[in-house]
């Protein structure tokens, strides 16, 4: 248990950020299935135009180092090469 007026703080501090980004990463995560329900859907315009809208979300997250860049970057190239080879 924190003993000083300071670690008490931070750590009361933690659990609120804690769960703040647990609710960014999920938010991240809804994004990402939105662009893979309307791949398997199959209409390549529907997935083209879920994947413009949620590339931002995708990329706001990643600025707010809740993701690396590179994992964001990651995922975005995946989603795209899977709607191109539709």
């Amino acid at each position: 248990m924190a003993n000083t007026a300071q670690t008490r703080k931070r750590a009361r501090q933690t659990v609120k950020q804690r769960a703040h980004n647990v609710g960014l990463r999920s938010t991240l995560r809804t994004a990402i299935k939105k662009i893979q329900s309307a791949i398997v859907g199959g209409d390549s315009k529907v997935a083209k135009k879920a994947f413009e809208e949620n590339v931002s979300i995708i990329d706001r997250i990643a600025d707010k180092k809740i993701i690396h860049k590179n994992k964001a970057a990651r995922h975005k190239s995946r989603l795209n090469s899977a709607i191109k080879s539709m």
